[in-house]
């Protein structure tokens, strides 16, 4: 345990045969329960996850036979946490691009109570976008903006950082059946966090410099990406309105607050 909390990590990995085993070998002692979850590779990542666990009985490989995506792979070790009675639910990517080292600072807002959903924020160390494609900065930019207007968390920044920690509680409030799947889930997930009212926090984290993870992203697709999700954006904003400030209007103003969970929840 870590400040008397349960912790878990949640590993999505696709095609990670080359990181995987540095990620879950060193994931810091102090953590509970590890769900490396293999969104149906083709390489060796399954296999090497599996030698791994065998020899380390807190790391559970959860395999997904058909590729969803990076939200449907951390959906799925968010739900397997919630099973197990985790308090606190930290992401580190299997591809090696979140430092183990810095797991205590993500996770140390939520383990205090300080905040219910801590994420990284690469853009407030400085010569953050050196070595980054223009398309890659325009688009950081952009959706940064797009998603605090779709979320109302007006003081996050970074929303495509994927290194994480949440609270059991607000974890369990959130419609996870109805998350999305690919590489907009962060941007979605803030919106949800909105309207469950959670309390977010970044924390100051710097960029990767691996050569390796610079060239993984390098063949993300970011015009396509940058429209695909600002659409979602968009649509996700007009959602929010509709149930924070429409509906919820229409319920008696001393409902309870499991009275306006409900609601929020048959409108997703």
């Amino acid at each position: 345990m870590y400040k008397g909390k349960r912790i878990a990590v949640v590993v999505p990995a696709y095609n990670e045969e080359r990181f995987i085993a540095q990620t879950l070998n060193t994931i810091p002692p102090f953590v509970d329960r590890v769900y490396a979850v293999n969104d149906a590779s083709t390489d060796r990542t399954l296999e090497i996850a599996q030698v791994i666990a065998r020899a380390d009985n807190r790391i559970t490989v959860i395999h997904r036979e058909e590729r969803g995506g990076i939200g449907a792979s951390v959906t799925t070790g968010h739900k397997k946490a919630l099973e197990d009675g985790m308090d606190v639910v930290a992401v580190m990517a299997g591809d090696g691009e979140m430092d183990p080292a810095r797991l205590g600072s993500i996770i140390d807002p939520v383990v205090e109570g300080r905040a219910d959903y801590s994420k990284g924020d690469r853009f407030s160390i400085a010569g953050y976008s050196s070595g980054m494609s223009r398309w890659r900065v325009f688009g950081s930019v952009v959706l940064t903006y797009l998603t605090r207007i779709a979320s109302g968390y007006w003081h996050v920044s970074d929303p495509q950082h994927g290194y994480t920690a949440i609270s059991r509680n607000t974890l369990a409030r959130l419609p996870l059946n109805r998350m999305y799947e690919g590489y907009a889930f962060e941007n979605d997930m803030l919106v949800q966090l909105n309207v469950a009212g959670a309390r977010v926090l970044d924390i100051p984290m710097p960029m990767p410099r691996s050569a390796e993870v610079t060239k993984k992203y390098s063949k993300i697709t970011y015009p396509s990406f940058i429209v695909k999700t600002s659409w979602m954006l968009v649509r996700s904003f007009v959602w929010r309105v509709w149930v924070k400030y429409v509906k919820r209007s229409r319920l008696s103003p001393v409902a309870s607050r499991d009275e306006i969970r409900r609601e929020s929840r048959q409108g997703q």
